[in-house]
Order: C-alpha cells, then structure tokens, then sequence
C-alpha cells in the first residue's frame, strides 16, 4: 500500500471519530436541557385555628400554713407523768395530751380549803358580834367606840374570807393546770420531752403543736400587676384558684382565696395572698411546697393551637399558614398561657386559618403542601 492510500485512511478514522463525539455531545445537551419532573408536594398535618372561651390564668409559688396552730405550754411547774398521744396523731378539743404531777397542788387546794373554812367561821362570828354589839349600843349599854370595832372586825373577816375564797380558786386552777388538754381539735407533733422531766412555764421550747388539720392556706405572693388586673377587679367575684403539690401533674387541688394583704412589700414588689383549701384527710401539712395557679374571674374568647404547630425563628414564633391553594405561608404570632394543653394565641392568626401542626419541617414559606386534615388537639404532637 502506498503512503497516499495510508493517509486516506488515516483521515476517515478521524473524521468517524469527530462524528461519534459530536453526537454524543448533542445527546448529552439534549438530556441536560430536558424540563425536570416537579416532585411531590409534601404531605402535611393541618389543622384550623380553635376559638373558645377562655379563663386567663396566673402561676405562682407558695407553701401551705396552718389555719390555727397552738404552741402547747405548762402553765404550772412540776414534774411530767404522762403523754396521752401518738406523735402525728390527730387530737380532739379537750382531749389530753400531758398530765404534770397533780400532788403538790391537790395538797395546795386542801390547805387553801383549810383556810377559807377557818375565814367563813371568824366572818360568821364577827357577823354576829356586830348584830350583838348594835342591839347594845341601841340601849345605850356600850359606847360608840366599841360598836366601831365590831364593824371594822366584821369588815376584816369578811375581806379575809374572800382572800381564802380567792386562794382556793387560784389552788384549784393550778391543779386544773397538771392536766394540760388539747386547745383545738387538730393534728399533734411530736412530744418534745418525756415523762419524768420537768416542766415550767418559762421554758422556750413548747411541749407541742397542734395544728388545724381539716383546713389549710397556702400563702403566695403576686406582683403589682397581677394584683391591680386580677385581684383588685375581681370585687365580690369568685376568683379560681387551683393548686398543686410537687409530686402532682398540673393543679388539681380547689382553693379560694381567704384574704390579701393589706400592703405592697416596696423591696419585692409584691402582695401576699391566702387561699384556703379543704384537707379532710389531713394529708396536707404546713410547710409543703405548692405551685398555685390564679385565675381571672371572667372568661374570655380565645384562639388556640397545639404547640406542636409553632416554630422559632431566633427570638420570634411563628406558624406555617396554609391557603386554599394549598401554599404555606409564614406567620408571626404572639403567644399566651396552656389551656388545656393548647396554646393561647394573642395576635397573630384568625380563628378558622389552616396551620401546619405536623411536618413543620418539611416545608418552607411559599412550598406546596398536600394537606391532610386534623383536629386541633393537643395530642396532635404525639403523631409521627
């Protein structure tokens, strides 16, 4: 073969070359400018915005307090023979709680009957005296002089018949005294000394404590505000009140309110409250930890949503609005109190407005969604 027939050759291998990447090039550009298929509009939990009427509530904290507590104290020395309860035990008015040996003081009020028999018999005698020694002087048999004595020793019997007359009741007290009863009906503390120590009234320390068992007051502290919107305008209505203890969900234990303070504490801005609650069982004790929860006294409409359906941008909350197109859009609320497990919506959205409560993020502002639709519910969050 000839160099010419080479180079013939050559340049036809080249040209078919030239021609297979050109096509490929072309299909390659063809397939790139072809129009995308559009991907489906995500599926998304929506539901409309609630309105009911509402009871705007408050929350505090405070601690329960005894409605009346009686320090137990001896009113007479001596030395202690008995406690008469179970410490924790709940007592009834009258009923015993100690005895102080009752002894020395049954001697006292014999020796003190002792003397007021002995100043009734000397009053008696003096009483007669006198009658005696007026039918004398009235016959002209003694002078003035002595008719005088007689009254004042008559006067002087008397006097000291009331002193015994006094010091027998003052005996007899201090006996009643040995036994020390329960003032109130109540729950008992513990005992704080034990039989055969002694007792007296200038002792600090009490011997016990009883507090009033069926009924209690929890004491919190409202600020300035809550007192002036809530409080103040409240007047003759019924204020809803509702508590709970530590270990409670929510506020299930009923109060109302027993008094408010009659000044605002300038150090911490705020007003001391009571309410005061049924304790039939005598299962709340004084000191206990209570979170409190203070209502307005009237109702007012409210929208609600589930807090599932709100989203945070920095500092701001906002929800995903969805149209009768089937668009979201952002919206900015302001938000309030639970109620019932919603949330309060303040401004922001209109009752009846579509949201997105479930899939928040799986949208953007302005995305399409398939909206699937649900009841405004707090148990909305609990979906996958």
């Amino acid at each position: 073969m000839s160099r010419k027939s080479n180079r013939r050759l050559i340049a036809a291998a080249v040209a078919g070359l030239l021609s297979l990447g050109g096509l490929a090039v072309y299909r390659a550009q063809a397939s790139s400018e072809a129009p995308a298929t559009a991907p489906a509009a995500p599926t998304v939990d929506v539901a409309e915005v609630a309105q009911r009427d509402v009871t705007d509530w408050k929350q505090y904290s405070g601690h329960l307090e005894a409605v009346e507590q009686v320090e137990i104290r001896p009113q007479v020395s001596g030395i202690l023979t008995a406690v008469h309860f179970r410490d924790g035990s709940l007592v009834r008015k009258g009923e015993p709680l100690f005895t102080i040996d009752p002894r020395p003081f049954a001697a006292e009020v014999a020796r003190a009957e002792a003397q007021l028999a002995g100043a009734e018999a000397r009053a008696a005698y003096s009483t007669d005296e006198l009658a005696r020694s007026e039918r004398l002087f009235a016959e002209h048999a003694i002078a003035r002089r002595d008719l005088d004595e007689k009254r004042n020793a008559a006067r002087e019997a008397r006097a000291s018949m009331q002193a015994a007359q006094a010091a027998l009741k003052s005996a007899s007290l201090n006996l009643e005294y040995t036994r020390i009863d329960a003032p109130i009906t109540g729950r008992v503390s513990r005992a704080e000394i034990t039989v055969g120590n002694l007792v007296t009234p200038g002792n600090a320390q009490p011997l016990t404590t009883v507090v009033v068992a069926e009924r209690i007051y929890a004491a919190f502290d409202v600020d300035e505000q809550s007192y002036l919107q809530v409080v103040r305008t409240a007047r003759d209505k019924t204020l809803p009140i509702h508590l709970g203890l530590a270990d409670a969900n929510g506020y299930p234990l009923a109060a109302r309110l027993s008094s408010v303070d009659n000044r605002l504490d300038n150090t911490s801005g705020t007003i001391r409250l009571r309410a005061v609650l049924d304790n039939p069982d005598g299962r709340l004790v004084p000191g206990l930890y209570v979170r409190v929860r203070l209502g307005t006294p009237t109702q007012r409409a409210a929208l609600l949503i589930d807090e599932s359906a709100v989203g945070t941008d920095q500092a701001r909350r906002f929800v995903l609005v969805v149209d009768a197109e089937g668009k979201a859009a952002y919206r900015e609320v302001h938000l309030g109190g639970l109620q019932d497990g919603l949330r309060v919506v303040e401004n922001g959205l209109v009752a009846g407005e579509r949201i997105v409560v479930n899939g928040l993020q799986k949208v953007r502002p302005g995305d399409a969604v398939t909206p699937n639709p649900v009841p405004m519910s707090p148990t909305i969050s609990g979906r996958g």
